[in-house]
């Protein structure tokens, strides 16, 4: 049984709401948050790891101005994601919002779950925020599928030793392992890795579908409805056209 290692914004779940819904939320948040919070030490521990990588800030009112301005750059940096995924536990936790899922996406991880497939998550995102994405979605809470979770503290996701150590940590060969995206070039660095690869190419994300040698040889398919993690070449799945 293979192992599915799975992406979420523009994978599991659209981009738009990551940048429409969860991005302004957390920046608009962010300057009360810091305020009412800032002396807590799960917060106050990534601002000062923020701090100190923006160049020894040391006043909060200017951090959360440099934090705003990694929002708005749609920076990956890991102190800003765990910031965020703290912002957006209030924001979960109040019902402001609840995570979008692309419906066949949860219909296929309770399918592969209950098929003996063990589920695993990496993202950009923190951890936590991973958490609540899974835990609050539109589709109920989906967390009891996933056996683990990556964020960039393991590694950034175009590097192909951060898969390595995936593949070590869930105690996995690589190529028992299929990895689901809707990039690329994290794609790459995962097949470089020996894992195997699907490229989701979402219409409502990519309208302009991306086929030929933009795929780069990955199996490419547009719903999780098309991918059979159990084939020996997920290449062999129905609709994963390159």
């Amino acid at each position: 049984m293979r192992a599915i290692l799975t992406d979420i914004e523009g994978t599991t779940s659209s981009i738009s709401f990551v940048k429409n819904v969860l991005f302004p939320y957390a920046r608009a948040a962010l300057p009360d948050f810091v305020r009412e919070h800032g002396h807590e030490p799960e917060v106050r521990r990534w601002l000062d790891a923020a701090a100190v990588d923006a160049g020894g800030i040391c006043s909060d009112d200017v951090l959360v101005e440099t934090l705003q301005g990694w929002v708005d750059a749609d920076s990956k940096h890991t102190a800003l994601k765990a910031l965020q995924g703290l912002l957006w536990q209030h924001g979960y936790a109040r019902r402001d919002f609840a995570a979008h899922m692309y419906p066949d996406a949860p219909r296929a991880l309770r399918a592969w779950h209950a098929a003996g497939h063990a589920l695993y998550v990496y993202s950009s995102g923190s951890v936590p925020a991973q958490k609540l994405f899974f835990g609050y979605s539109e589709a109920g809470d989906l967390r009891p599928l996933v056996s683990g979770w990556f964020d960039t503290e393991i590694g950034g996701k175009r590097d192909a030793a951060s898969y390595r150590r995936i593949a070590e940590a869930i105690g996995r060969a690589p190529a028992d392992i299929v990895f689901l995206s809707d990039v690329v070039a994290e794609l790459d660095a995962a097949r470089e890795a020996g894992l195997a690869t699907v490229l989701l190419d979402r219409i409502d994300d990519y309208p302009a579908p991306r086929t030929g040698d933009v795929t780069h040889g990955h199996a490419r398919v547009t719903s999780f409805a098309d991918i059979r993690p159990g084939d020996g070449d997920p290449a062999n799945a129905p609709g994963a056209a390159g």
